[in-house]
C-alpha cells in the first residue's frame, strides 16, 4: 500500500470513528432526555421487563436479582444525575463531532481534551468496577485520540503549506 493510500484509509477510519462517536452522543442525548421524563418507578418496571425478557425462566439468576436491586435503588436524585451526565456528555460529543466533520481547526484540541477527560474517568471506572465494555470503549477512545491528533497535525501542515504558497505568490 502506498503512503497516499494509507493516508486515505486512515482518513476514512477517522471519519467513520468520529461518526460513531457522534451517534453515541445522539444516543446519550436521547437517553438523557428520556430520563428527565421517566419516573424511577417506570424505569424500574422497564428494567424488569427487559431483564425478564432476556433471562426468560431465570428469575432466580443472580443477574436478575442484581438488576432488580439496581432498579430498587434508582431514585429521583440518581435519575437526575444520570440525565445531566448523559446530556452533558452527549452535547459535548455531538458539537465536537459536528465541528470535526466540518474540519473546524478549533475542535481538534477540544476533542483531544474531552476524550482525555473521558479516558481518565473510564480508567477510574475500570479500576473500581471492571467491565469488558468499558475496556473496549476506553481502547476505542484511545484510538480516536491517536486519529484526531494525526488529523489535526495534517490540517496544521496543510494550512502552513497554503500560507507558504500564498507568501510566495
Amino acid at each position: 500500500m502506498t503512503a497516499a493510500a494509507s493516508h486515505r484509509t486512515l482518513d476514512r477510519v477517522f471519519a467513520v470513528s468520529i461518526a460513531l462517536k457522534g451517534l453515541d452522543g445522539v444516543a446519550e442525548l436521547i437517553g438523557g432526555l428520556a430520563l428527565l421524563f421517566i419516573s424511577p418507578a417506570a424505569l424500574r418496571e422497564a428494567l424488569g421487563d427487559v431483564v425478564s425478557f432476556v433471562l426468560v425462566g431465570h428469575e432466580r439468576s443472580p443477574v436478575y436479582h442484581w438488576a432488580m436491586h439496581l432498579g430498587d435503588s434508582w431514585g429521583a436524585r440518581t435519575t437526575l444525575f444520570a440525565a445531566a451526565y448523559l446530556l452533558l456528555h452527549g452535547i459535548i460529543k455531538v458539537v465536537l463531532v459536528w465541528a470535526l466533520l466540518r474540519q473546524q481547526l478549533w475542535a481538534y484540541p477540544w476533542m483531544l481534551a474531552a476524550l482525555g477527560v473521558f479516558i481518565v474517568l473510564q480508567c477510574y471506572e475500570l479500576v473500581v468496577h471492571f467491565s469488558w465494555w468499558m475496556l473496549a470503549l476506553t481502547l476505542f477512545d484511545v484510538f480516536i485520540v491517536f486519529l484526531t491528533a494525526r488529523e489535526w497535525q495534517l490540517h496544521l501542515r496543510r494550512r502552513e503549506a497554503a500560507a507558504d504558497v500564498g507568501a510566495l505568490g
